[in-house]
């Protein structure tokens, strides 16, 4: 019996170490079987069970010391499948995340940021094409399109825009009291591409009658007493495009140029002239 007792140690130390050889020899094993599985999961397009493999293969590199090469393959084939499938955001939060994990490489930080730059020059497209609410959605993915501070590109690109339709709006009500000077000069303000060509018929209007009021004022130059009582547009113009460039408004430009050159606004009919 003593001797019995003696050796039962022996035995539950040769099936321990038997136990965990033989743990350690399944995890090789399967560590041997995930690549190949990992492949066929990746190009089935089964990638969560891509993803089951790949974190599985990760958490058995502590055996080898390596970190495995088929980590982040099913990661960024997934990521391509969102982004070609216009699910942009998801790409992008699935690609940031392979490029800041140790499976990721140079290329997939490179790849990330030319998915974020395609998105900004669509957006651009949109936006300068006159869709505005179009832009923001290639902006939303990358949470540029607003942000609390407003500092986003989409809060810069609304306000671009609502300055441009301001001048615009502006201008057709100056139009409709007849002050084309004031009209032209919110016209000049417009620096959109999608609000110029929409202000094109207005911007020939008021170019129409500016050219119109020059004429008459030659007209007038040409019967000698009417001409006198009228300041000469050219110096009336010039004076107004300088108060403008101080920073003063249409009007008051208007007037007080009027004033500088010795004359006086007069309402005549339609027209408001500025007359000595």
């Amino acid at each position: 019996m003593a001797i019995r007792r003696h050796r039962l140690p022996r035995f539950w130390l040769a099936l321990t170490l038997g136990l965990v050889a033989a743990v350690i020899g399944a995890a090789r094993w399967w560590e041997g079987q995930l690549p190949g599985r990992l492949e066929r999961a990746a190009s089935e397009g089964r990638y969560e069970a891509c993803l089951a493999y790949s974190d599985q293969l990760a958490s058995l590199r502590w055996m080898t010391g390596r970190a495995p090469r088929e980590q982040g393959r099913c990661r960024r084939a997934r990521a391509e499948r969102l982004w070609q499938g216009q699910r942009w955001q998801e790409a992008l939060q699935l690609q940031l995340l392979l490029a800041n994990s140790e499976a990721g490489i140079h290329s997939d930080r490179d790849r990330l940021r030319s998915w974020q730059e395609e998105l900004r020059t669509k957006a651009m497209a949109r936006f300068e094409a006159g869709d505005l609410e179009g832009a923001m959605v290639f902006l939303k993915p990358m949470g540029e399109d607003r942000h609390p501070a407003g500092d986003a590109l989409g809060d810069n690109l609304r306000e671009f825009w609502s300055r441009n339709r301001f001048q615009q709006e502006r201008a057709t009500q100056l139009v409709e009291q007849k002050r084309w000077w004031e009209a032209l000069e919110a016209l000049n303000r417009i620096d959109h591409p999608w609000w110029k060509s929409q202000s094109a018929v207005l911007r020939r209007q008021v170019e129409t009658a500016i050219s119109g009021l020059k004429t008459q004022e030659q007209e007038h130059h040409s019967h000698g007493a009417t001409a006198a009582n009228s300041v000469p547009v050219a110096e009336l113009d010039a004076a107004i495009k300088g108060l403008l460039a101080q920073g003063v408004d249409d009007w008051s430009a208007f007037t007080r140029a009027c004033r500088q050159l010795g004359g006086k606004v007069v309402e005549s009919g339609p027209e408001t002239t500025c007359q000595r």
